[in-house]
């Protein structure tokens, strides 16, 4: 059979939609993807297995010589993530004096009404970080409990400021969601609404409350604290989030892109990421912004895959 086109543009509900910038990432190759224009803006892919590690070396490393030197350091800390066990282990094993650690969580799941979870509910993400990192710290070595922050409903107002009163984050831990979010700022939140501002606008907003994507509460409903069961009503339809701001002003970021469908080579994030790395820098995809400031970029070999059909698999 003769194979002809078939032209359409995609569907209103996709919040980037210029089709040139889309077909021109969705071709960038394996053996390209690494390079950019932006000497700061460091990509570098490594094997599926080792990105954590490289992560949690990576944010080791940068604690580390804060603390020793007796610099305060602030985190921007993205959540759920099991891995800060290791990241506490490593602490715990050299023995880095933590008082002067200060975190910040990202985000947090909100109801309908924008009142944030409460610590104590095991699907949130101050629950998972206390979980994984603060309880696993040797007591002699932890911050105090109250040196570890997470946005609320009674702080959200001055979160930012809150950051900022620490001369801002030190490091922000950040990886793109399906829509291209940073933390929970969704580019068709009508909150943070990315045809709404010019990016100069965009990127001085502060945190708020925000209405989740429908295409985020899909994806997060795939996470292992939900079952992994495409439970759409289990995930929370609000958050509390950082804004831009607090992202763009942290004085380096570490971005990974390795998320696949429990370790297969099935990766929504293979085409966001793409967009993040090497499209237009646009509120339409606010993970880009990190591509015009000082990032170290962690890409797995899984989502540097080239971009082909499979004629072979159906659903």
């Amino acid at each position: 059979m003769k194979q002809t086109s078939f032209k359409f543009k995609p569907s209103l509900h996709v919040p980037f939609r210029d089709t040139g910038a889309i077909a021109r990432v969705r071709a960038v190759k394996r053996a390209d993807i690494e390079k950019h224009s932006n000497p700061d803006y460091r990509i570098k892919v490594y094997p599926d297995a080792v990105v954590p590690f490289i992560w949690v070396s990576l944010v080791f490393k940068y604690l580390r010589e804060a603390l020793e030197a007796g610099r305060e350091f602030v985190l921007i800390t993205p959540n759920p993530n099991p891995m800060y066990a290791q990241l506490a282990y490593l602490i715990n094993q050299y023995k880095v004096d933590c008082r002067k650690l200060y975190t910040f969580n990202m985000d947090e799941y909100a109801d309908e009404n924008g009142r944030t979870a409460p610590e104590s509910w095991p699907f949130g993400f101050m629950y998972a970080f206390k979980k994984y990192f603060y309880a696993n710290l040797n007591s002699k070595l932890r911050p105090l409990e109250k040196q570890c922050f997470g946005p609320m409903d009674k702080n959200i107002k001055f979160y930012g400021k809150m950051i900022a009163d620490h001369g801002g984050a030190d490091l922000c831990l950040s990886g793109p969601g399906w829509t291209g979010h940073l933390a929970f700022i969704d580019p068709d939140s009508p909150e943070y609404d990315g045809n709404k501002y010019t990016l100069a606008q965009w990127k001085k907003l502060g945190p708020k409350i925000v209405t989740l994507s429908p295409f985020t509460i899909a994806q997060n409903s795939l996470h292992g604290s939900f079952g992994m069961s495409g439970d759409l009503s289990a995930v929370p339809p609000r958050a509390a989030t950082i804004g831009p701001n607090e992202a763009v002003s942290a004085k380096h970021r570490i971005q990974t892109f390795s998320i696949s469908v429990h370790n297969t080579r099935t990766a929504w994030q293979r085409m966001i990421a793409r967009l993040a790395m090497h499209g237009p820098v646009t509120p339409l995809v606010p993970e880009s912004i990190c591509q015009t400031l000082r990032t170290d970029v962690l890409v797995s070999e899984t989502i540097a895959e080239d971009i082909k059909p499979d004629w072979n698999k159906g659903y």
